[in-house]
C-alpha cells in the first residue's frame, strides 16, 4: 500500500476510490463537521477503507505540511469548487474559498511523487482560462512562489517566463489536465470534472489519462438497433416506445460501437424498491426514504430513467431540484433518495450518510464518484509501483 495525504476530503469519495487503487492515507483532512461526522460514522462501523484513517478536522491553512516532507507517494483532494462553479459567485481568485493555493503549498512542502486534484468543469471556462493556467503552472513549479505583495497575474507572468526558459533546477512536476465525463467510464451520471495529475519530473514518467470505456453511441445501440438494454431490464415493447420519445435517443446505428454502453439511472437503481411515500424506510435500506416537494419547471426537469443522470449538485442555497430529481416514464418527478444518489456516485451500499436528506445530498453533490477515483488512481499507482520495483532491483 502506498502512502498518501487526502486534502479537502468531503465525505470521502475520492479517498475511498484511491484506497481501492492502492493508496493508504497517512492523514485525511476536512474542516466541515458534517462531512467529518460521515467519515467518523463509517469508520466506527468498520468500513474497510476508512478503518485506519486518521481524520484531522481542521482548516488546511492552519496545518504545517512539512512533517510529511519526502515521505508520501501521493497527495489528493478536491479544493472547494464554489469559486468556479456555474451556480456559484464566480469570484475565483477573489473568493476566500479558493483553496488551490493551499494545494500548491502542500505539494511544495511535502514533495510527493505524484498528486491528483479535482474540480468543477467551470474552472476551464474562458472567464477563468488565465487562472486555470496559473494553477497549472504553480503545480508544475511549486517552488516558484509569489513575492510579497505580488499580484497573481504578475506571478503568473513570471511563472510563464520561467517555464519557457527550460530551466528545471529544484522541484518540478509534469502536469496533465483533462475534463472527464464520468459517464464515459461507466458511472451512471453525466458528471464532468477537470482533473490535475502530476508526477515529479525527475521520475521521468510519461503518463496519460485512461481511455474512455463507455459511450453514448453504445447505449443508443443497446436501446435501438440491438434492443438488449430493454431485454435485460424486462421492459415491454410498449414501454420501450415511450422511453425512446426523448430526443436524446437515436433510433438506430449501422454497427455496434466498440465501447460499453453508458450506464443509466435504471441500471444503477433497478434492484431498489420504490421508496415508501410515508417517508419511512420500510425496505430496511438505509437512506432509501421518499422526499416530498419535487417539482419540474423550465431548466429543472430532472434525470430520465433510461439515461445517465444529470450531475448531482450541492447547490449554493440548499439542494437544487432539477439535478437531483428522477423523471418517471409518465412524466412525474420525485427526488432521488439518498441511497439512490449514493448509487449514482458509486458509493458502496454499506457506506452510510446519517445526516438529514438535504445535508447528505450536499455531501454527495460535492463528491467524486468512487469508481472514477479508482480508475484514475489505479493508472497512477501502476506507474509509481513500476518505479518502486525498478528502484528495488537497482
Amino acid at each position: 500500500m502506498m502512502k498518501s495525504l487526502e486534502l479537502f476530503a468531503g465525505a470521502g469519495g475520492l479517498g475511498l476510490g484511491l484506497d481501492a487503487a492502492g493508496f493508504h492515507p497517512e492523514c485525511v483532512i476536512e474542516r466541515d463537521q458534517d462531512c467529518c461526522d460521515t467519515i467518523r460514522e463509517n469508520r466506527e462501523r468498520g468500513a474497510a477503507a476508512m478503518r485506519d484513517w486518521t481524520l484531522v478536522d481542521s482548516d488546511v491553512r492552519s496545518l504545517d505540511f512539512r512533517v510529511f516532507a519526502d515521505s508520501l507517494d501521493l497527495i489528493s483532494g478536491g479544493p472547494p469548487c464554489q469559486p468556479f462553479s456555474v451556480g456559484g459567485k464566480h469570484a475565483a481568485y477573489d473568493d476566500s474559498r479558493d483553496m488551490f493555493p493551499q494545494a500548491v503549498r502542500a505539494v511544495r512542502d511535502i514533495r510527493p511523487s505524484a498528486f491528483i486534484f479535482e474540480n468543477v468543469k467551470g474552472l476551464t471556462r474562458e472567464r477563468f482560462r488565465n487562472y486555470f493556467e496559473y494553477i497549472r503552472l504553480q503545480l508544475t513549479h511549486p517552488e516558484i512562489t509569489a513575492k510579497s505583495k505580488e499580484l497573481w497575474y504578475d506571478h503568473h507572468a513570471r511563472l510563464e517566463r520561467f517555464h519557457s526558459s527550460g530551466r528545471r533546477d529544484g522541484l518540478h512536476y509534469r502536469v496533465v489536465t483533462k475534463v472527464l465525463n464520468a459517464a464515459d467510464f461507466g458511472i451512471p451520471q453525466r458528471r464532468e470534472r477537470v482533473f490535475f495529475v502530476g508526477f515529479q519530473e525527475r521520475l521521468g514518467v510519461q503518463w496519460a489519462f485512461p481511455q474512455e470505456t463507455h459511450s453514448r453511441s453504445a447505449l443508443h445501440w443497446d436501446q435501438g438497433s440491438n434492443g438488449s438494454y430493454w431485454d435485460r431490464h424486462h421492459i415491454s415493447k410498449s414501454s420501450r416506445f415511450y422511453a425512446q420519445q426523448d430526443d436524446l435517443f437515436e433510433r438506430s446505428l449501422p454497427f455496434a460501437p466498440a465501447e460499453k454502453p453508458w450506464k443509466t439511472v435504471r441500471d444503477a437503481i433497478c434492484d431498489l424498491p420504490m421508496p415508501d411515500v410515508s417517508g419511512k424506510a420500510k425496505s430496511g435500506i438505509n437512506g432509501h426514504r421518499f422526499q416530498a416537494g419535487a417539482k419540474s419547471y423550465p431548466g429543472h426537469t430532472g434525470s430520465p430513467l433510461d439515461y445517465p443522470a444529470k450531475a448531482l449538485k450541492a447547490g449554493v442555497h440548499g439542494v437544487p431540484g432539477g439535478e437531483n430529481m428522477l423523471v418517471h416514464l409518465n412524466g412525474s418527478v420525485r427526488y432521488f433518495t439518498m441511497r439512490e444518489a449514493a448509487r449514482l456516485q458509486t458509493f458502496p451500499d454499506e457506506f452510510l450518510f446519517t445526516s438529514s436528506w438535504s445535508e447528505s445530498m450536499r455531501q454527495l453533490g460535492n463528491a467524486v464518484p468512487v469508481e472514477l477515483a479508482t480508475i484514475i488512481g489505479r493508472s497512477v499507482s501502476v506507474q509509481l509501483s513500476h518505479l518502486q520495483r525498478k528502484e528495488h532491483i537497482q
